[in-house]
C-alpha cells in the first residue's frame, strides 16, 4: 500500500508528539519520585532518636533542605552533586517546596562511598532571601556549619548557633554534622515548572503558591515534626 507525502508526514509529527509526549511524563515521574525520597529521607533522619538533629534547631529554622541522594561529581569535576527540594515556614504552615540544584563544594569524605543524604536547616530570612533570588554559595555569601548531633542543642557553640545555615549528612547509615563551605545551591527551574505546570519563581512559591497534592507526603513530615507556630 502506498503512502502519500501528506500521510507520511502525518505520521511522522504524531510520532514525534507521542515522544515529546513520554519525555514529559518521564520529567514529571523523577520529580514527583523525588519528592517522595526527600519525604522519606526526612521522616528517617527526624525520627533519629538521641544522636539525630536537635528539635530546637529544627523550631527555629526559618527553611528546611532535603537532598537525597547526592553524589560525588565525574572524575575531574571534583565536589558533588544532587537534587532535592526546600519548604519555608510561612502563615498557616510550611510552604510548598521550592526544587533546588546543589553542585560543588566539599562535602568531606563521606561522598563517594555512597549516595549521601543531605539536610540543611536555614536559620535566618538573610539566607532564605538570597537561596530564593539567585545562585547561592555555602561560605562565601552565607556562614555554614556542620550541624550539632543530639536532641539538645544548649551546649553547643556560639559559632553554630549564629550560623545562617547548618547541614547534616547520611551515609552507609552513619548521620553527622558535614560541612558544605563551596557548594551551591540555585532553584532548579525545569523541576519547579514540571511539579507547578508553569515557568514560576522560587520565591513566588515560598510566598504565594499553594502546594498540590503531590507534596503532602513531605510537607506532613515536617507538620507533625515541627508545625508551624510552635
Amino acid at each position: 500500500m502506498h503512502c502519500s507525502d501528506t500521510e507520511v508526514s502525518h505520521a511522522t509529527v504524531v510520532t514525534g508528539m507521542l515522544f515529546l509526549s513520554s519525555i514529559g511524563l518521564a520529567a514529571k515521574t523523577e520529580v514527583f519520585e523525588r519528592l517522595n525520597e526527600t519525604a522519606d529521607v526526612l521522616s528517617e533522619i527526624m525520627a533519629i532518636p538521641e544522636k539525630g538533629i536537635p528539635q530546637e534547631l529544627v523550631d527555629k529554622a526559618s527553611c528546611v533542605v532535603a537532598i537525597p541522594g547526592m553524589k560525588k561529581a565525574a572524575l575531574g569535576l571534583g565536589g558533588a552533586y544532587g537534587k532535592g527540594f526546600m519548604t519555608c515556614r510561612r502563615d498557616g504552615g510550611w510552604s510548598a517546596p521550592v526544587a533546588l540544584r546543589v553542585e560543588g563544594g566539599s562535602f568531606g569524605f563521606q561522598i563517594g562511598l555512597s549516595d549521601t543524604d543531605v539536610v540543611m536547616l536555614v536559620m535566618n530570612k538573610n539566607a532564605v532571601n538570597k537561596l530564593l533570588s539567585s545562585k547561592f554559595t555555602l561560605g562565601a555569601e552565607g556562614t555554614v556549619e556542620a550541624g550539632p548531633v543530639g536532641r539538645s542543642a544548649t551546649a553547643q557553640t556560639d559559632a553554630k548557633m549564629n550560623a545562617e545555615i547548618l547541614s547534616w549528612s547520611r551515609s552507609k547509615g552513619l548521620f553527622a554534622g558535614i560541612a558544605l563551605t563551596g557548594a551551591t545551591l540555585r532553584p532548579d527551574n525545569d523541576n519547579n515548572e514540571e511539579l507547578y505546570g508553569r515557568k514560576i519563581g522560587a520565591r513566588e512559591i515560598v510566598d504565594t503558591e499553594k502546594a498540590p497534592e503531590a507534596t503532602n507526603k513531605l510537607l506532613d513530615v515536617l507538620n507533625r515534626h515541627s508545625p508551624v507556630g510552635k
